[in-house]
């Protein structure tokens, strides 16, 4: 899958914007505040509706704008296909989205905020196995709603000291959707240590071993079961606290470097390694998962890494299909398409 053209109205520093960039690797260089890292978000609200930056619609439309609308066409085999977004204002003053999804595209993006997933805390690993699943699952997103709304009910009744009886059917509920999520992350965990072997090694040019494993309060058990059980040992300190302890809200995501933590190994520079490979480790399962390549948003993914790395790691992204990758540094990189972003555009170099 590629995309063909993309074309702004009022999003964020983009009065206008009409760009048409290569199916390949596309290189975003430019002075800071200029806009690189926001033509990648619009890339990534076009394809998927969401940002990778943030949840509020209100911070992406242009200062004052009313309304923001995204265009472009998305190409694969199969032929072309048109795709729109808008953000509009309501009366009430919030904003809402709307356009159509299209069901095969994906997108990958790496940012600084990925640092987390390696030395940050439990929700920073969630969230990235929660985003690898919903890539390839599609049913992963909405179990994951719904399992985020029992947990909001079962809260409430834990807060009003309710029974066991009562208890119990919201136990069920949350046991079942709870391991459906735990089965699928561990599917998705399963294909990206396998790729991970590969990409880490290849990117930062040593024999070292990595691995990634899910952490759960269940262990290795498969039915609900087995959930369920564990809330009922909990329940005694779940009612004083008025909060659900255990349950794929509160699993993680082991990431181990030649068997030492990743969160205590190494350099700034390695753990930003490390994320960018758990990025580009998504590459091969949702291509396969989806039939199509993913489009990959890089955020300054070189920063900070020694020079040998850095041509290590452009070989693995050249290797991808569709690559917008941004560098506050002129890059030269054979076989790169080449634009400079400045105040709101985006020109050829």
């Amino acid at each position: 899958m590629q995309i063909g053209c993309v074309q702004l109205l009022d999003f964020r520093n983009y009065r206008t914007l009409s760009y048409r960039p290569s199916g390949r690797l596309n290189l975003l260089t430019g002075r800071n505040a200029q806009g690189k890292t926001n033509a990648l978000e619009a890339v990534g609200v076009l394809l998927t509706g969401r940002s990778f930056r943030t949840t509020r619609l209100a911070e992406l439309p242009h200062w004052g704008a009313e309304a923001a609308v995204l265009t472009g066409e998305l190409q694969r085999s199969e032929g072309t296909r048109a795709i729109r977004r808008v953000l509009q204002r309501r009366e009430n003053g919030t904003w809402q989205a709307s356009g159509e999804s299209c069901p095969w595209a994906r997108v990958i993006a790496f940012g600084w905020q990925d640092l987390a997933i390696v030395h940050g805390g439990p929700s920073a690993r969630r969230a990235f196995i929660d985003g690898c699943a919903a890539r390839l699952y599609p049913s992963h997103l909405p179990a994951l709603l719904r399992y985020r709304r029992l947990l909001e009910q079962r809260n409430r009744m834990l807060q009003t000291r309710a029974s066991a009886e009562r208890l119990a059917p919201w136990d069920e509920q949350v046991a079942t959707v709870g391991m459906e999520m735990i089965d699928r992350r561990r599917r998705a965990v399963a294909a990206l240590h396998a790729e991970l072997t590969r990409v880490y090694p290849a990117v930062s040019g040593e024999p070292q071993k990595v691995q990634i494993g899910y952490r759960s309060v269940v262990g290795e058990a498969t039915e609900p079961a087995a959930l369920v059980a564990a809330l009922e040992q909990a329940r005694p300190v779940e009612l004083r606290r008025g909060q659900t302890l255990v349950g794929p809200h509160r699993d993680d995501l082991a990431i181990e470097l030649d068997g030492v933590d990743a969160r205590a190994f190494g350099s700034r520079g390695q753990q930003r390694l490390l994320a960018l490979a758990l990025r580009l480790a998504e590459v091969l399962p949702v291509t396969e998962a989806a039939g199509t390549a993913p489009v990959l948003l890089l955020d300054d993914a070189l920063s900070e890494l020694d020079p040998g790395v850095r041509d290590n790691a452009l070989r693995e992204i050249q290797a991808a299909e569709q690559v917008f990758l941004t560098s506050p540094e002129p890059l030269v990189v054979s076989g790169a398409a080449r634009w400079v972003v400045e105040g709101g555009g985006i020109a050829a170099a």
